[in-house]
């Protein structure tokens, strides 16, 4: 029971780290063309991103390590061998997935921290996350199907996994903005204003994306029945899980319709203090949410619809 725990717990550690690097560093690529003040920003962007690429290895190694007991049935760590890692790496497909996202993540931190142009550099680490990211659909329900049917699967669940990631790393990117020691100065302020008006087209699109993949995945593990949902532990946890995504959309359309306007008006009239802090705070429980959410995605991803 204490490994069935470990696992949830490195799995939910994992989707925040690899979510908030792939959209932390696209959200970089997304702030240096909406708003040409935005290199400072960007720049801070970037050592996150090297960051959790760093990071992203070491919580890797760790599931690595959980898994390799769970598979070969060891009753502790300490029996672990170097064949039973060879061979899960080399002739299962999760160990393949996992080889490729600790190369994508090593390459990742090398290039965030390289001294190449900054928009080069989260260009880059933007494919790189995301590959490692995409990866994490080997390691749920979205590798149980087989034939076409698994391609499709597999193809779903890894749309849902970056649309997922650029929300998690946006909603992020705008709270680390809001709660720098800068951002009380006008400049910070207009910046913060100008993104996240301007961020409503693609926060539409990964909204929808969400939405239709999800169905997808859902149609995919459970069929077409909503019984599972209000009689095992699996469909409540979904069901809190498209609780708060429903909560998530309602902070959002505020930020969108209310405060982010709000903030612009304020700013006209240079008495932006009560504006900004109301949109801090939104982006904070917004945030809050999102890692309930994530913590939800992590325990679904070792349980059966069926009990």
């Amino acid at each position: 029971m204490a490994d069935e725990w470990i696992n949830i717990a490195l799995r939910f550690a994992v989707y925040m780290d690899l979510g908030t690097t792939f959209g932390v560093s696209l959200f970089g690529v997304y702030a240096l063309r909406l708003d040409s003040r935005s290199p400072p920003i960007a720049q801070r962007y970037a050592r996150v991103v090297a960051a959790g690429a760093l990071v992203g290895i070491m919580l890797s190694i760790g599931a690595m390590a959980v898994l390799a007991k769970a598979m070969s049935g060891a009753d502790s760590y300490g029996e672990l061998n170097s064949n039973t890692f060879e061979m899960i790496i080399s002739e299962t497909a999760v160990g393949i997935a996992w080889s490729v996202r600790l190369l994508a993540l090593a390459a990742c931190v090398g290039l965030a921290m390289s001294k190449l142009r900054i928009v080069y550099r989260l260009i880059g680490s933007a494919a790189l996350s995301a590959l490692a990211l995409a990866t994490m659909a080997w390691s749920g329900h979205g590798a149980m199907s087989e034939g076409a049917q698994g391609y499709v699967h597999l193809a779903s669940d890894i749309t849902h996994l970056l649309a997922a990631g650029a929300w998690v790393g946006a909603l992020f990117a705008f709270v680390m903005l809001a709660m720098h020691r800068a951002a009380t100065t006008n400049e910070s302020v207009e910046i913060l204003s100008r993104l996240s008006n301007g961020f409503a087209q693609l926060g539409t699109v990964i909204v929808a994306t969400l939405v239709v993949t999800g169905i997808v995945n859902y149609l995919l593990i459970v069929g077409a029945s909503v019984k599972p949902i209000f009689t095992t532990l699996y469909g409540g946890l979904l069901a809190l899980k498209i609780a708060l995504f429903i909560g998530m959309l309602g902070l959002a359309a505020a930020n969108r319709f209310q405060l982010s306007p709000r903030l612009e008006v304020a700013l006209s009239s240079g008495d932006h203090a009560q504006a900004a802090v109301l949109l801090r705070r939104s982006l904070v429980i917004e945030a809050c949410m999102v890692v309930l959410v994530i913590a939800c995605v992590a325990w679904l991803g070792v349980l059966s619809p069926a009990n």
